[in-house]
């Protein structure tokens, strides 16, 4: 099991959105470290240095939905909805979302083929050991044309599903921080981006397929508590994570390898967080339920009194 470490920004006075202060209170975060961690720091860095964001880092050796719910920990960065829902299921919790960040597009990789033409009869295919991402790597191997699923009702793809399998692929489940070191044994591994990047690997130019993003339902999201879920230090980073800085950040860095959900309007926006607020600047945020009970952060900007909804 992986040790987390731990990143502590300048733990300021916090700005708070309505203009005043408070003591700051070092807020929580368990993240990946690639990229979410990468995304925190810059913002820490960059965006808010007054923030007082506390990283808790990990590859997987830990359950950060498990941590948020038992109070150590104040927020968690690393996880699409489809794999929350999971977790809320086997937790019996339900978490608050912030809206998506970024999508990290699943993809296949070898060292054996340099085609999915050339993979051969019988071959070998590791895929993420969690059940969400299991049937996100089936469908990809759809795509890919490498097999064919029975039409779903919706809920998550199993080997049952798989109805024509033309090369007799045989897949075997690892955990997903596992899947880069497998590489060597197999012909294929679906593998998340994150994980992809830690290892050195870059999606963008070393898949043999990756998802598509258009409609693509894993988008990370940043989740915290309910309790939490209208705290100003939670609302003032889903309003950073959402930014068009964060947006560019993510571009620039990892060019196609993760993609930002938000559409940015320009690139000569206003940084968030001044340490002087602009007093015509403000970000607006509204926590509000959803049909299936969980709650949403909205997030808004009112500027010169007009309110214009960020695109996320």
């Amino acid at each position: 099991m992986h040790s987390p470490t731990r990143r502590t920004f300048l733990a300021g006075a916090l700005t708070l959105t309505a203009g005043g202060t408070r003591a700051a209170v070092p807020f929580r975060v368990v993240a990946f470290s690639v990229p979410h961690a990468e995304i925190l720091e810059f913002v820490g860095r960059t965006l808010a240095p007054d923030f007082p964001l506390k990283l808790i880092v990990t590859s997987g050796g830990i359950r950060p939905n498990a941590l948020l719910r038992h109070g150590d920990a104040d927020a968690n960065f690393f996880q699409h909805e489809p794999f929350l829902h999971a977790e809320e299921a086997q937790l019996g919790v339900t978490f608050a979302v912030v809206p998506a960040v970024h999508i990290e597009p699943l993809g296949i990789y070898s060292r054996r083929v340099a085609t999915l033409a050339e993979v051969p009869q019988g071959a070998s295919v590791t895929l993420p050991n969690k059940v969400t991402n299991f049937s996100r790597g089936l469908k990809l191997l759809q795509e890919s044309g490498l097999i064919r699923l029975r039409p779903g009702d919706g809920t998550f793809a199993t080997v049952q599903e798989v109805a024509e399998n033309p090369k007799s692929l045989c897949s075997v489940e690892i955990a997903p921080a596992q899947l880069p070191r497998s590489l060597d044994d197999v012909s294929l591994a679906v593998i998340n981006s994150n994980h992809a990047l830690e290892t050195g690997l870059i999606p963008a130019r070393d898949a043999l397929a990756l998802e598509r993003t258009e409609g693509n339902p894993y988008a990370n999201v940043l989740v915290t508590t309910q309790a939490l879920a209208g705290d100003e230090r939670i609302l003032r980073l889903a309003a950073l994570l959402t930014s068009a800085e964060v947006s560019r950040f993510i571009r620039d860095r990892y060019r196609g390898s993760v993609i930002p959900v938000r559409t940015t309007r320009s690139d000569t926006s206003t940084p968030i967080g001044p340490s002087e607020p602009d007093p015509h600047r403000w970000w607006v945020f509204t926590p509000s339920s959803r049909p299936d009970g969980r709650v949403t952060i909205e997030v808004h900007t009112l500027t010169k009194m007009l309110i214009v909804n960020d695109p996320i």
